[in-house]
């Protein structure tokens, strides 16, 4: 195949395609192999798929209703493209018989809009808004595995992995935040066989673009002048946007950028070099200097000295997952989380807000015994080696996959050898 993100080679017949794919998806069931001719970025997915513990028997579940819906997908930043995206998209759904949808980062749908009698058949199977469409919820589909692998996809027929999916074909593609580079979620159409066509994928990946065109036209506007955002979540060089520009800092830079931001009130230079160094010999001089190149960096006026404090205030992605498991929204707090802060960073300082991050949050996903959150947590880069969340998860979802997976840890773990990190 030309192309691994289009579901079907140009003048392939459909009707013989999908009945191959059905083999594979009735082998893969039986005893966990995947034929050749499945394509890559299905096969992974359905490996991830069991992995997460999803059956192939499931649905969707609603996780958001009336009020609460309405009040999410107001506030959430697609909602402002959402008239771009209908101008471009309703047209060609309501005339093709399709649907137009548009789900958050977490493949929560937010948007089902088209074709009225599609829109009922649609219903049968919780293809609708408040749904959880993410990979590790329903396993293969075109919006959740779209923000799962950050690509545009289409997935046809059986290449779905939920097997009351499989009579459908969709297209999607993943619309970031123009400012800072993650994904807000994806838009998807979603259909029968003709959809299955590079043109469907490439008009998804344009509608993706224009609202993300659109997102940057919009930000500046509603943007202060004074607004200062640290990302430092999943990525060793934290990202800074202020007055409209996004700063990419060194390690560092990272470091000391999250702890002024943690104290409004400032740090001295002693207190700073307590909580960079784990070296006692590094003088207040390497730290002045490496402060002179960070105020270089974010040019004049954000970093003021005696005591060290930043002069705008600072909102972190950090602060957000901290405030949202203070208030006991679990869900919201995993939604926001993105990896563990600063994983490179050697910090004293960094490293127990690290811990106390991480432990907080695998804390509140195990007392909530939410599975689908669990498995978004075990199936993460940083959790698949989660002792205690695939404990967890197996008291939930005690799926063959999941037991599976629980026991080779548990081998693992029941013997450790010299320089093994044990559980947390």
């Amino acid at each position: 195949m030309t192309d691994v993100w289009v579901a079907l080679e140009s003048g392939a017949d459909p009707v013989e395609r999908a009945r191959e794919l059905r083999r594979a998806h009735e082998t893969f069931r039986a005893v966990g192999t995947v034929a050749r001719r499945v394509r890559p970025v299905v096969a992974e997915s359905w490996r991830r798929s069991a992995r997460a513990g999803v059956g192939p028997d499931g649905t969707a579940r609603i996780e958001l209703t009336d009020g609460d819906l309405g009040s999410y997908r107001a506030a959430h930043p697609l909602a402002r493209v959402m008239p771009l995206v209908r101008e471009l998209m309703g047209p060609f759904a309501s005339d093709g018989e399709h649907l137009l949808a548009v789900c958050d980062a977490q493949g929560r749908l937010l948007w089902v809009e088209g074709h009225p009698a599609t829109r009922r058949r649609a219903d049968r199977m919780n293809f609708v808004p408040g749904a959880r469409w993410a990979e590790s919820a329903v396993g293969t589909n075109a919006p959740g595995t779209a923000v799962a692998v950050d690509r545009p996809v289409q997935v046809f027929a059986a290449e779905h992995f939920a097997v009351r999916v499989q009579p459908w074909t969709c297209a999607a593609a993943p619309v970031h935040d123009p400012r800072t580079g993650r994904v807000l979620g994806a838009v998807d159409i979603t259909g029968g066989d003709r959809l299955a066509h590079p043109h469907s994928l490439g008009f998804v990946q344009a509608v993706a673009r224009a609202a993300e065109s659109r997102l940057a036209l919009l930000a500046p506007a509603e943007a202060a002048a004074d607004t200062v955002e640290l990302t430092a979540l999943g990525r060793d060089e934290a990202h800074l946007l202020a007055d409209g520009r996004t700063i990419r800092l060194s390690r560092r830079h990272s470091e000391i950028l999250l702890l002024l931001a943690r104290h409004p009130e400032g740090l001295t230079g002693d207190e700073l070099l307590c909580a960079l160094y784990e070296d006692e010999s590094v003088t207040p001089v390497t730290l002045r200097a490496e402060l002179a190149r960070l105020r270089r960096v974010l040019g004049p006026g954000l970093l003021a000295s005696r005591p060290y404090r930043l002069t705008s205030a600072v909102e972190s992605d950090v602060a957000v997952v901290e405030r949202r498991l203070a208030s006991g929204a679990v869900a919201e707090a995993a939604t926001a989380y993105r990896g563990p802060l600063l994983p490179g960073s050697q910090a004293p300082a960094v490293a127990r807000l690290r811990r106390r991050l991480d432990d907080g949050l695998r804390t509140a996903l195990i007392a909530r015994r939410d599975p689908d959150l669990l498995a978004d947590w075990a199936n993460a880069p940083w959790g698949e080696d989660d002792l205690d969340i695939w404990r967890a998860l197996a008291a939930v979802r005690p799926t063959a996959t999941v037991r599976a997976r629980l026991d080779e840890l548990e081998s693992e773990f029941a013997a450790p050898r010299w320089g093994r990190t044990l559980p947390r």
